[in-house]
């Protein structure tokens, strides 16, 4: 079965999201709030491929117990639940490893196209994994593992969500080339994404926070003002 945490303190809603989660053939976990899905998470042994958490909950808020759970399990696929006036949380979600976010109100096909992206992400690399799959790609200073999906600069290793993996992946695959932001889109979240495309720049952050010398000033990922970005290395 497919695997889904999903800790929201609005019954209605919560009831909403479990109800089509496993009509689309998910087998579903509820929380009532941030500190119990961290229970459910732990009770189970992580046996989850995706948690959906609601920013603002009692006990214990999305926020945090996204930052918890991303440090227990790199690969785990994260989806934030946030209203539209919480701007900044959204950003601050994806800056402590979310995935993805879905903006309240949303549509059960909207709920399930965005699972069903970020599941098959998560399966395409377990099966590189369980195959042994082994083809590393080099870029200068840098080797990214397909089958581990770490990225190594020099001898330093660096984690990665399974978005910034892909985006690296995109990257190394198109070295030198400006890549607009609506390709990376279409690349790593699906042709079927109907989100926003500043995900992307907030990824691009979070990336260039971990293996820019000086993420300020960054020489690996370039921006190309007015469409997007490239990699150099």
């Amino acid at each position: 079965m497919k695997n889904i945490l999903i800790a929201e303190d609005e019954t209605a809603i919560r009831e909403f999201v479990v109800i089509n989660l496993i009509r689309a053939g998910y087998n579903v976990t509820e929380a009532e709030n941030g500190a119990m899905a961290i229970q459910k998470y732990d009770e189970a042994n992580g046996n989850f491929d995706i948690v959906i958490l609601d920013i603002m909950m009692p006990e214990k808020d999305g926020l945090q117990v996204c930052k918890e759970l991303r440090k227990k399990n790199g690969d785990l696929g994260i989806i934030m639940l946030s209203a539209r006036t919480q701007e900044m949380d959204k950003v601050s979600g994806l800056m402590l490893g979310a995935d993805d976010y879905i903006t309240k109100p949303f549509s059960p096909t909207e709920l399930v196209a965005r699972v069903d992206a970020l599941y098959r992400r998560i399966a395409i690399a377990e099966m590189r994994s369980e195959n042994n799959f082994q083809e590393e790609i080099h870029s200068g200073i840098f080797t990214l593992n397909l089958k581990n999906h770490s990225l190594v600069k020099n001898d330093t290793l660096i984690e990665l969500t399974q978005v910034e993996f892909q985006i690296m992946e995109y990257f190394f695959s198109n070295p030198g080339t400006a890549l607009d932001r609506s390709a990376i889109l279409k690349y790593v979240w699906g042709s079927a994404y109907v989100g926003e495309e500043k995900i992307v720049d907030v990824n691009i952050r979070r990336l260039r926070m971990k293996i820019e010398d000086t993420p300020s000033s960054p020489k690996y990922i370039v921006t190309v003002w007015g469409l997007g970005y490239k990699w150099e290395a």
